[in-house]
């Protein structure tokens, strides 16, 4: 994929020069809070965190932790030639879905409006608590920010074998993705349903709401591929593809334990996950995606 030399958002905070402490929270506060499923790490059970903010994790992570942690700078934090690579990049990356959304967006009459990213390092605070690196890239909607430790990249690339630039660009083009569902309402849909149904049936929705944001980044990857020239290069659908299959909640669920449970899926098959990028990738229209909220479960 080509991406040096285009421009570069400026809604990017680079924050990983700053390490969390503890502070005191107030457990007041805890109480009243409501959160979205994240993954724990090196497990399948998913962790119900009650926070007043629900995050969209890319597919793993403990659970976000509860209040009590400050943000302070690091007096011996120096940017490196490659931290400065990878948040030109990102910023690049942050940049492109702006300009392919800003002009996707109007013609099914929704209004666009730029998502944030904050990079950090390890741990950083954020509204209602801290983002920690093993919960994997999540957006935030209450802030309508994405979360990213870079670290995850080579994770991705040692753990799951997802190797790319663009599989890199599709992580960030799926966290974009929970930003247009947010702007589209879907968001709101899943959070509301929480508590009113089965978890079985909560699952469900997360799930479709999951391939729903695959599907959004396939959509980019149609549009961005016509507006800038040379964006795609020979593999690069491929390895998008390869890192939806990768991080698969059947694979996950069959490398940690040994087995797969079906009614915990949140984010959907490798099969399912790979089909629904390829499939917003192939038609490039919003409208195709609708069809995850009216299809059977067992046909997605």
């Amino acid at each position: 994929m080509q991406w040096k030399g285009r421009r570069q958002s400026t809604n990017v905070q680079d924050r990983r020069g700053e390490r969390v402490s503890r502070a005191g929270g107030n457990p007041a506060v805890t109480s009243a809070l409501l959160s979205f499923f994240l993954r724990s790490s090196g497990k399948t059970k998913l962790v119900v965190v009650l926070i007043a903010l629900f995050g969209l994790a890319f597919c793993r992570g403990p659970m976000l932790q509860i209040l009590g942690f400050s943000s302070a700078p690091s007096t011996t934090y120096v940017a490196n030639a490659s931290d400065k690579e990878m948040k030109a990049y990102l910023s690049t990356m942050m940049g492109d879905n702006e300009t392919v959304w800003a002009d996707i967006l109007p013609q099914y009459d929704l209004r666009f409006r730029p998502a944030q990213m904050t990079i950090y390092a390890q741990r950083i605070d954020m509204p209602g608590g801290y983002a920690d690196a093993r919960m994997g890239p999540f957006y935030l909607p209450a802030n309508e920010t994405i979360y990213i430790d870079p670290s995850f990249f080579t994770e991705m690339k040692e753990k799951f074998g997802a190797t790319g630039d663009f599989a890199e660009a599709y992580v960030v083009a799926h966290e974009y993705g929970h930003h247009i569902q947010n702007i589209m309402g879907r968001l709101q849909e899943l959070h509301s349903s929480h508590g009113k149904v089965s978890q079985r049936d909560f699952n469900r929705h997360s799930v479709r709401v999951e391939l729903q944001a695959d599907f959004l980044a396939g959509v980019f990857a149609r549009h961005a591929d016509t507006t800038f020239k040379q964006f795609l290069e020979a593999g690069d659908i491929e390895e998008a593809m390869r890192c939806a299959e990768a991080i698969g909640d059947d694979r996950l669920q069959q490398q940690a334990q040994g087995k797969v449970v079906r009614d915990s899926f949140t984010h959907g098959t490798s099969k399912q996950r790979a089909y629904w990028f390829n499939k917003g990738y192939s038609t490039g229209d919003l409208r195709e995606g609708e069809a995850l909220y009216s299809l059977p479960y067992d046909q997605l």
